[in-house]
């Protein structure tokens, strides 16, 4: 899987479709597009130097509490594929990203997904983002209605 940062707060990495990932008929199967997105942040934000371990290991946990996904067409195996992040919106206890997963040959949207994020700590009551994470999740506009 290939990474890349971007100026305008828009992240993408790139990947093939995983023999794995599909149905009998080749075509990816639904749940895997929640994983994708995870990869997806995960790589946005250690792009920013954020990493889940770091803030684990700091006693903050990012637990995602919603999941919006409108698939638009099927992904299908050994198609490579571009998942696009950015964050929507970041307030002191939650952090919403977006994304877009596209044919990274033809830019053709497969999918558009949503993920909101809550801050809690080590004993899972709510918690507050640090200024220094939190300037770092930097709200864009959509490119790409959810």
């Amino acid at each position: 899987m290939r990474a890349s940062l971007t100026m305008d707060g828009v992240d993408s990495c790139e990947f093939r479709v995983r023999y794995a990932e599909t149905d009998q008929m080749g075509v990816a199967h639904h749940a895997h597009y929640v994983i994708w997105c995870e990869h997806a942040r995960t790589e946005y934000m250690r792009n920013r130097g954020v990493s889940y371990r770091s803030l684990e290991q700091g006693g903050l946990l990012l637990p995602v509490i919603a999941v919006k996904i409108r698939y638009r067409a099927p992904a299908r195996y050994e198609d490579l594929i571009r998942v696009r992040c950015w964050v929507r919106e970041a307030s002191r206890r939650h952090v919403e990203f977006g994304y877009a997963v596209e044919h990274a040959q033809n830019s053709s949207l497969l999918a558009t997904a949503a993920t909101t994020l809550m801050a809690v700590d080590v004993q899972r009551t709510r918690a507050v983002i640090p200024d220094s994470i939190r300037d770092k999740l930097v709200p864009v506009e959509d490119p790409v209605h959810i």
